[in-house]
């Protein structure tokens, strides 16, 4: 690693690495449903090809904690790999190291390209998931592989077709369209009913305000009527004049008008 990029190996590159006899020879708890753990471990991460995934299980077997993180996808000496897992544990889950016997599982999928067989990379990472989750007081569990195969545990042989390491790209996508509308809080304001008697309240004396306004010749606008909570937008190829005998009509109907008001009554219909 020089200035923060991945260089490949270096020369002490190489040491810390476990083969796949000594893995299989090791006593590594297996799982109890490893189809439905995979299934699960990928359904809530969708790992992509350089991704690892990382659980942590009960006595029952069951995932109490997850992460997902990458690595140095170069590196074959375990050492690197291990302080990433144990800081990934630290974040995650609190560790076990007062307890005499570990009860609690560790657990690393890797997603990776290629075959689903055993490599000098994946042996870094079998010595690092043992060493981390020794440090951090859990027992260490399987290791397994996400290629697009299909997944593999290495060494019981428990196998499948899906997920793969492509399946992420099955999930559904979510779009800018399925998100709710956003209300502004002006538009929400505007949208309530405004009771009567408030400053807002818009009465007759405001109608008649606006009718006048319309007898001296000004364009008419569109008006928000909060009667009930709802609005009415007239449309705006409406005619003034239109527009002047639709309001005074509707006074007309609702109350009476005073000698001022019938005056500009008659001065809008002309």
């Amino acid at each position: 690693m020089i200035n923060g990029i991945d260089r490949g190996q270096t020369p002490c590159d190489g040491a810390r690495t476990i083969d796949l006899a000594t893995w299989t020879g090791s006593d590594v708890p297996l799982l109890r449903a490893p189809r439905e753990f995979v299934t699960e471990l990928h359904g809530r991460h969708l790992p992509q090809p350089g991704t690892n995934v990382l659980a942590v299980l009960d006595p029952l077997h069951r995932v109490v904690a997850s992460a997902s993180f990458t690595g140095r996808p170069h590196a074959t000496d375990g050492w690197h790999h291990r302080n990433t897992i144990l800081a990934q544990l630290r974040r995650i889950t609190s560790h076990d190291l007062r307890l005499t016997v570990p009860t609690r599982t560790a657990v690393l999928l890797r997603c990776r390209e290629g075959g689903p067989d055993w490599t000098e990379q994946d042996g870094a990472w079998m010595w690092a998931l043992r060493d981390a989750a020794a440090l951090h007081g859990l027992r260490c569990g399987s290791y397994l592989t996400l290629t697009p195969a299909g997944w593999l545990s290495l060494g019981d042989g428990h196998h499948g077709h899906t997920p793969h390491s492509g399946s992420w790209t099955d999930g559904p996508v979510h779009t800018v369209r399925e998100l709710p509308e956003r209300v502004s809080p002006g538009s929400a304001a505007r949208c309530r009913p405004v009771p009567v008697g408030s400053p807002g309240h818009v009465g007759q004396g405001g109608r008649l305000a606006q009718v006048s306004r319309l007898a001296q010749g000004e364009e008419p606008q569109t008006r928000e009527l909060q009667d009930e909570g709802r609005h009415e937008h007239p449309p705006r190829e409406l005619h003034a004049r239109e527009l002047r005998a639709h309001d005074l009509g509707q006074l007309a109907s609702t109350a009476p008008l005073s000698p001022g008001d019938a005056a500009v009554r008659r001065a809008a219909a002309r």
